[in-house]
């Protein structure tokens, strides 16, 4: 769990985070979410200790980040994985290795144990066949699938994840979603996503936090989502016609979820 208390951040006197509190919880896929230009990006850089907030306390599981030493802080970030908005893989290594990286870092396992982690991973997330390829030669789809299989090698506690659907077509974002939400249950891990794939919120937002100006606004899940009573959030999430045709669908037959509507994708069906 991670407890978010007061928080600000300021930049060169700009308020840019203004005074937020939230949790987010273990076990579950929370979805940070708001226009651009609405804090999203200083929010959760700030929860991985990349920006020092101007006020506030971050404490994971009872443990105040900004009070910690150096050396608890790289401790820290062992139990941390992270999947960034571009991947951010290494062109020169091979999916393998690109995956075994974390483990070369923060821990001290022979390469035997290393390359059987590796193993269990790749085949976690469906790149059996991928795994000596390198990141040219492989689809967006299958090189976010790497660096989610990197993310979770070491076991994390905590996922962290920007724009893990950007530039993804639908049907492998959908994908994308169904994994990490499986990796959250399996794991237990405390996984919180930046997001503007509103799919992604109405399927696997367990745990929302809209921000607006740098101020949560609104904080909930997807099954009271529809009939929340914050203009700005719905104007937000239901900007485009088809997404209020399903708002109107949503209310006439009190479904709760745009998951109920969707048909999910087979991973197996074909390489993405």
């Amino acid at each position: 769990m991670i407890e978010v208390k007061n928080l600000e951040k300021n930049f060169d006197g700009v308020e840019v985070l203004k005074g937020i509190s939230t949790t987010f919880e273990t076990g579950k896929v929370n979805l940070i979410i708001g226009q651009s230009g609405s804090g999203k990006t200083v929010f959760l850089k700030s929860l991985l200790n990349v920006y020092q907030p101007t006020s506030g306390e971050i404490l994971f599981d009872g443990r105040d980040i900004n009070k910690m030493s150096r050396d608890e802080k790289m401790s820290l970030r062992s139990e941390i994985g992270t999947v960034f908005q571009g991947s951010a893989l290494f062109d020169s290594m091979t999916v393998e290795e690109n995956i075994m990286f974390p483990l070369d870092m923060f821990t001290n396992l022979s390469f035997r144990e290393k390359k059987r982690r590796v193993f269990d991973v790749v085949g976690r997330v469906h790149l059996n066949k991928a795994n000596r390829k390198y990141p040219s030669e492989i689809s967006g789809g299958m090189q976010k699938r790497v660096a989610i299989a990197r993310a979770i090698v070491n076991n994390p506690k905590y996922l962290f994840c920007d724009e893990p659907n950007s530039g993804l077509d639908p049907y492998t974002s959908n994908i994308i979603d169904d994994l990490l939400l499986e990796i959250t249950k399996e794991y237990n891990t405390t996984t919180i996503i930046n997001s503007h794939d509103m799919n992604s919120v109405m399927t696997i937002g367990e745990k929302i936090v809209y921000l607006r100006h740098g101020i949560k606004e609104w904080e909930g899940n997807k099954e009271i989502l529809i009939n929340a009573g914050n203009k700005n959030l719905i104007d937000f999430v239901y900007s485009s016609e088809l997404f209020k045709e399903l708002r109107e669908y949503f209310l006439e037959t009190n479904k709760t979820s745009i998951e109920n509507i969707i048909t999910k994708p087979n991973p197996n069906e074909t390489d993405f």
